[in-house]
């Protein structure tokens, strides 16, 4: 009795002992992969997450004093019998009808009072509390103080209502023994169905072979090794599986020491919910997978999606209109004063788009609040040219992601696409495209234009005054002379042709300039549209991206023991 005492207590205390807090700490991580792909990853592969959170949330909050033990099993397999064999009280009702037990009853070694909290947790109606007690002063039940035992009923049972509630009570014990009889231990509903599920949780699961003394006893060691073997089928090796007789005292030591044992040692719970974490880690590794994505996509899908936003937003017919607006101004500017008027009745090119006029100020202030260009909407073909490079940019960054994230990063590259020609509108108009101040040299040549013009205006004159006196029969003029060139004619034809002089050597100077600003607003646009890019499509992709680098961390500290 020794020895089958000291190798059932061995099963039972495992490798090593559950550390409260190193659980704490993996549940912890549990709950930050939850935070981390909230809103991510579809709800129905979170839900066991979720309802592991929530419940060792709980039960860590509740009784720690107390170890809740389950007799599971198919009808007929005899665990009322040896529920009331181990409270030494007729408890449950034992019969051969089928369902023998409809409702969970607990047996609590102790004062009920301090293990009522969990019982309400758990389920277990108060008509169907029982307690020990009154026996306590006996040193066989001292050794169970704080045990809470539940005989659950038969899985097998043809009412539903009874599967669905083992079902969930065994979600919530500490600890199942699994009972099953010599007639149905082999039963393919009780390994493929239950004990398979439990291989996680092989330090808190116990198998009895009951009724053993229905057997010859030449058949026992047949019977346990053929049990022995399906149990190692299951992914069960090491559990602890015992024989046990419910009509015989001595066939219920080997079951009484392993519970005395798990109740000494208090860490049913913990190894139980240490189970449930490794459940749920293994479940959701594929979900995360191994994958170290890089900070963002590559420069190449930026590149294209740069692009594409680009001509959506109409950059080439902006850069258009600053190349035709800054000749149109360096022509007012450096041109003859005499045709100024006339070019100033033409509409500046960037006046047309809504755009930054002459001064740099636009036409009407109301229009600062509410950025309204008229830049031509773009084509079907540059709408879909965006939606591939959104997807590209998706797509390359998600391509080391195990299966469930590429969809998560698409939306998230996706997600803000009906903000983005609003704000595209707002960047085209709000970018400063360089014409705001005019160049200094617009200032010489239009001051040498002034010069030129005016002396030909004072040649003009000065003939014209000479004419006038003729005509009058007044004394003539005495007109200088350059040469054989007489002054005013000098000035009239010397301001004229310089005026043409200077607007010919100008006009390379101004459409050489022209590009140049061209290249400048190209430029800042680009740099403006990219920065829409980064904050409506990639930064999204980014949070996703680095939301994912969390749950893979979470999730690796959660499987940590």
């Amino acid at each position: 009795m020794t020895n089958i005492a000291g190798r059932v207590r061995e099963a039972f205390r495992g490798d090593q002992r559950i550390d409260p807090d190193a659980l704490i700490a993996r549940l912890d991580a549990v709950r930050r992969f939850l935070t981390a792909v909230d809103g991510l990853l579809p709800d129905s592969e979170l839900v066991p997450a979720h309802t592991l959170v929530e419940r060792a949330g709980t039960r860590l909050a509740l009784s720690r004093d107390h170890t809740v033990v389950a007799l599971a099993g198919a009808t007929g397999s005899g665990k009322s019998s040896l529920f009331n064999a181990l409270a030494r009280l007729e408890l449950s009702p034992v019969g051969v009808r089928r369902p023998t037990t409809g409702v969970t009853h607990a047996c609590v070694w102790g004062a009920l009072e301090g293990a009522n909290r969990l019982l309400d947790w758990i389920g277990v109606l108060p008509r169907h509390r029982f307690v020990r007690e009154s026996a306590l002063d006996a040193d066989d039940e001292t050794a169970l103080h704080g045990l809470i035992l539940l005989d659950l009923p038969d899985f097998d049972s043809v009412q539903r209502s009874h599967r669905l509630e083992v079902d969930r009570l065994l979600g919530l014990v500490d600890q199942v023994v699994w009972v099953v009889d010599p007639q149905k231990y082999a039963d393919r509903v009780i390994h493929d169905s239950y004990l398979r599920e439990f291989h996680r949780h092989r330090d808190v699961t116990l198998v009895v072979l009951n009724q053993a003394d229905r057997l010859p006893p030449a058949e026992l060691p047949r019977v346990l090794d053929d049990l022995r073997r399906l149990l190692d089928a299951d992914g069960l090796t090491g559990v602890p599986l015992l024989a046990t007789t419910a009509i015989d005292p001595a066939g219920m030591v080997g079951l009484r020491t392993a519970l005395e044992g798990t109740v000494a040692e208090r860490q049913a719970a913990l190894r139980r919910l240490a189970g449930d974490v490794d459940t749920v880690v293994a479940a959701l590794d594929e979900l995360v997978g191994s994958a170290r994505p890089v900070g963002g996509p590559d420069d190449t899908a930026v590149g294209g999606l740069n692009r594409a936003l680009a001509g959506a937003a109409g950059v080439p017919a902006v850069t258009e209109a600053v190349e035709q607006a800054y000749r149109h101004r360096a022509g007012a500017a450096t041109g003859w004063p005499v045709v100024k008027g006339w070019r100033r009745l033409r509409p500046d090119p960037l006046r047309r788009l809504h755009l930054p006029g002459p001064t740099g100020d636009r036409a009407d202030p109301a229009e600062s609040l509410v950025a309204a260009t008229s830049v031509p909407d773009p084509t079907a073909a540059q709408r879909s040219a965006l939606g591939l490079a959104i997807r590209a940019v998706a797509d390359r960054a998600a391509a080391d992601l195990p299966a469930a994230w590429p969809t998560a990063v698409t939306s998230a590259a996706r997600s803000r696409l009906g903000d983005l020609p609003d704000a595209l509108d707002r960047t085209i108009a709000g970018t400063d495209l360089g014409l705001g101040r005019r160049p200094l040299w617009w200032r010489l040549v239009g001051g040498v234009q002034w010069l030129v013009t005016l002396a030909a205006v004072v040649g003009l004159g000065w003939l014209v005054l000479g004419y006038a006196l003729r005509a009058l029969g007044l004394p003539a003029l005495d007109n200088p002379m350059v040469g054989q060139v007489p002054l005013p004619t000098l000035l009239l034809l010397g301001g004229l042709l310089a005026g043409l002089l200077v607007a010919a050597l100008t006009r390379p100077v101004v459409r050489w300039a022209a590009r140049r600003a061209r290249g400048r607003a190209e430029q800042r646009l680009t740099a403006e549209v990219a920065r829409v890019g980064e904050e409506y499509v990639l930064a999204p992709v980014r949070i996703v991206l680095a939301s994912y680098a969390q749950a893979r961390d979470a999730l690796r500290d959660a499987a940590r023991r």
